[in-house]
């Protein structure tokens, strides 16, 4: 079984637990999360979910990511100029790499960087409730068409 297939299935169960019907759309919605490398838009799931689910709302894609948020099993970036963008993969506080031309998101495979935030927030008394760390730069594409 891949990655994302245990991701599905996981939050197809702890969205049942909760007594949500697991409709073909949600299902879908949810793929796309599990699936995603690029921490797509709200927007950008109702847009691959309306190619298999025309008639689908672009409220019911809110309402399950929201649903999700509010459980822990997504991660929502906010950005003040731009529509916030969700990670389905790994919903917990990690590093990011924005590419701050084309929007691109990475997750670098960084295990040392990840224990910073909560060394930095004891140094200093901190209880630790939750983080972000983003490195904006250009990503490769970016950096060849310059």
């Amino acid at each position: 079984m891949d990655d994302w297939q245990a991701r599905l299935e996981e939050l197809v169960s702890k969205l049942r637990e909760r007594d949500y019907r697991i409709t073909p759309q949600r299902l879908a919605i949810l793929k796309i999360l599990a699936v995603s490398d690029n921490h797509p838009s709200v927007e950008q799931v109702y847009e691959q979910i309306r190619r298999e689910f025309p008639t689908t709302s672009l409220a019911t894609v809110y309402k399950t990511i929201a649903t999700l948020k509010e459980m822990g099993e997504v991660l929502e970036l906010g950005f003040a100029d731009c529509a916030s963008r969700y990670d389905g993969k790994r919903p917990k506080p990690h590093t990011h790499l924005i590419c701050v031309k084309c929007r691109t998101i990475l997750d670098p495979d960084v295990k040392n960087l990840e224990s910073v935030p909560l060394h930095v927030a004891q140094q200093a008394g901190f209880r630790l409730v939750s983080h972000r760390f983003d490195i904006y730069g250009l990503c490769p594409r970016c950096q060849s068409e310059e």
